[in-house]
């Protein structure tokens, strides 16, 4: 007599689907609009770095900011190297610097003077453009040793730093570009509870194979040229786009529940949208014992002297705060 093979098809669970979960960013791309872009939330990474120089509340609030545009942007690098953002304003914040290198590393600072901070606390100026003042943001792609940067300048007078990239987008790129970001400190319930960092933020690009559709009128954030002689059908997939992402609020951008994937198909699901594996994203500082060796070899016998302190150089990386130790005779000059 033959056995019988009882076989039990179970359904496929939330999980999976295969979320990317905190600290990935996620590609997505929405075929009928003609929008391709990336979402994500940080959630442990931002945690580490903000917790290991424990900076005053507004200046994380506006650093955070800064690692959300910057991953968003460096993980649309298709080769091997850099996306660097960094400010230097006038304000109580005089400097934020974030940097992503391939495939996946961040590392970041900002740099206040705490006098003028505590000065603007107590005066309730705590909003991005109160901190930072009047200034640049610069936004570099830097491909390695042997290539040319390529670098865009966005004067900060007055305006966030979503705005801020925003403006780079419709000045250097001339791309229709939209993104939202969002940063909070939540309690977590549990073991490990507390106060924890998330952020969160999306960007979207109108991405046309078609370049006469980029020419068309009615797509706002182009290069202003308001064309008035296209001839065709009325184009608004852009128009469309933007009005979805302005009913995103804040609270869902770094919502653990939610996530890009659930936030991408509230947005999109009446069109279709295809998102992408996520990319991982760690808190990875690029400094070395031997990339300072380097630099301290280069210096005269007089920088090794002012550098020399109870008979040792001690070097503190500004992003991971690690210190390196070394024998100033290491470096004499024969």
């Amino acid at each position: 007599m033959l056995g019988t093979a009882i076989v039990t098809e179970s359904k496929p669970k939330l999980g999976d689907f295969g979320f990317a979960g905190d600290d990935h960013v996620v590609p997505f791309e929405v075929g009928p609009l003609d929008v391709r872009g990336r979402a994500v939330q940080l959630g442990p990474l931002l945690d580490d770095l903000l917790g290991r120089h424990d900076y005053p509340e507004p200046v994380a609030r506006l650093l955070a900011q800064a690692c959300v545009i910057t991953v968003l942007l460096g993980t649309s690098l298709k080769f091997t190297g850099k996306f660097i953002l960094q400010t230097r304003t006038d304000g109580p914040v005089d400097m934020l610097v974030a940097d992503f290198t391939t495939p996946g590393s961040l590392r970041a600072y900002a740099r206040f003077d705490a006098d003028r901070l505590a000065a603007s606390i107590e005066k309730g100026e705590t909003a991005p453009e109160q901190l930072l003042g009047q200034g640049v943001l610069a936004l570099t792609i830097d491909q390695g040793q042997y290539t040319q940067r390529y670098q865009g300048i966005v004067a900060l007078d007055g305006i966030s730093l979503e705005e801020a990239a925003k403006v780079y987008f419709r000045q250097s790129e001339q791309i229709p570009t939209d993104i939202k970001l969002s940063v909070a400190k939540q309690m977590r319930r549990g073991e490990g509870g507390g106060e924890h960092w998330r952020a969160g933020g999306i960007i979207a690009q109108f991405l046309p194979e078609a370049p006469e559709r980029l020419r068309t009128s009615d797509i706002p954030g182009g290069d202003g040229d308001p064309r008035t002689d296209i001839e065709g059908p009325h184009d608004d997939a852009w128009e469309e786009v933007l009005m979805l992402l302005a009913t995103i609020e804040p609270a869902e951008l770094v919502d653990p529940t939610v996530g890009p994937e659930r936030l991408l198909f509230r947005l999109f699901h009446e069109h279709g949208v295809r998102v992408f594996e996520g990319v991982g994203v760690a808190d990875e500082c690029s400094c070395s014992r031997e990339k300072i060796e380097g630099v301290l070899r280069g210096f005269s016998a007089e920088e090794i002297a002012h550098s020399t302190e109870d008979g040792h150089i001690k070097v503190d990386c500004e992003f991971c705060s690690k210190s390196y130790v070394f024998d100033p005779k290491d470096f004499a000059k024969s």
